[in-house]
């Protein structure tokens, strides 16, 4: 099992959580998250004061998918989030060791 793990523009969060029910993901954990890559922040003007905004709002996108699906999700978080320009995202992949349903108390790959 592994743990996709991406992180968006805002805007774009429709269109991801759209591919990933299309290749049948059954869940998905969205955080609001702030940080900066490439990009390295932005200028912005407020009430006529220029001020730079060191750290980007983001989505983050965890879900949790069977090894043979891995390629699959990712492709469709790449398809949902590109738009060419900087700031796109980035996607990372982990392993995971185990589920644990709480309601059932299933593991592993029955869990997902």
């Amino acid at each position: 099992m592994k743990m996709v793990s991406a992180v968006i523009k805002h805007y774009r969060l429709d269109e991801v959580r759209k591919a990933l029910i299309d290749v049948g993901v059954q869940g998905m954990t969205i955080v609001d998250v702030k940080g900066f890559g490439r990009q390295k922040g932005q200028v912005e003007v407020y009430r006529g004061v220029e001020y730079e905004v060191q750290f980007l709002p983001k989505v983050k996108i965890e879900v949790a998918v069977p090894e043979d699906k891995v390629e699959e999700v990712i492709e469709a978080i790449i398809k949902g989030a590109r738009t060419g320009e900087i700031g796109d995202g980035k996607i990372f992949v982990y392993n995971l060791q185990d589920v644990v349903r709480i309601r059932t108390g299933r593991r592993g790959r029955e869990a997902i």
